[in-house]
């Protein structure tokens, strides 16, 4: 099965280098600028809650159905959304969350396996719905945090979490290989980078 995991476009707090987390946060007018459609016809996109990923899929795929993905949302980081790294620099605990290259517990919010073992579970289970379908192709359009989670988990070949983080409007296609392996361990094998930025 070919599987596309796209990340949404930019955003205001992308231009600004604000943690957006689950902010509800749309697409900036430069964003929805800098997308261009998809050549390819998909029938259906699957998104997560926040706006600016369904607002992603209906540039890239207009005629697409759109179905929302509970748990493919980006990390939550609690009080350090909307927030730049300048403005948290004062704060120990947001210290202490970088000092562990971002592992901790956020105040309010998640740690990285925490939101790794939320991101997983959706992505294996839509991957499985879709395998068990006989379906060809498999397009996600969510969040930079959910792509790198998910790719460092199952990407091959192997790269580390932060390696694996596309532009806004791009990500990446995989040829996913489900037989004889067990349900939650499917192998994702990189075939290329893809961008619907123009």
């Amino acid at each position: 099965m070919r599987m596309w995991i796209i990340r949404h476009g930019e955003t205001d707090y992308n231009t600004e280098h604000r943690y957006q987390g689950q902010i509800d946060i749309p697409l900036s007018e430069e964003g929805r600028d800098h997308l261009k459609e998809s050549a390819q016809v998909v029938d259906t996109v699957y998104v997560s809650r926040l706006k600016r990923t369904a607002q992603t899929a209906k540039i890239l795929f207009p005629d697409a159905r759109q179905i929302v993905v509970p748990g493919i949302e980006e990390m939550n980081f609690g009080r350090f959304d909307g927030h730049t790294h300048q403005e948290l620099s004062s704060d120990p605990a947001y210290q202490r969350w970088i000092d562990s290259w971002c592992t901790l517990d956020v105040p309010g919010g998640e740690n990285r396996e925490q939101f790794t073992r939320r991101t997983l579970k959706a992505v294996t289970g839509l991957i499985r719905s879709a395998a068990a379908q006989g379906r060809s192709h498999l397009v996600i359009v969510a969040h930079g945090g959910t792509i790198m989670a998910f790719m460092e988990r199952f990407g091959e070949p192997k790269r580390e979490y932060y390696e694996w983080q596309p532009d806004n409007g791009e990500g990446w296609e995989l040829e996913v290989e489900t037989d004889h392996r067990p349900a939650d361990f499917p192998a994702c094998r990189l075939l290329g980078k893809l961008s619907f930025r123009k």
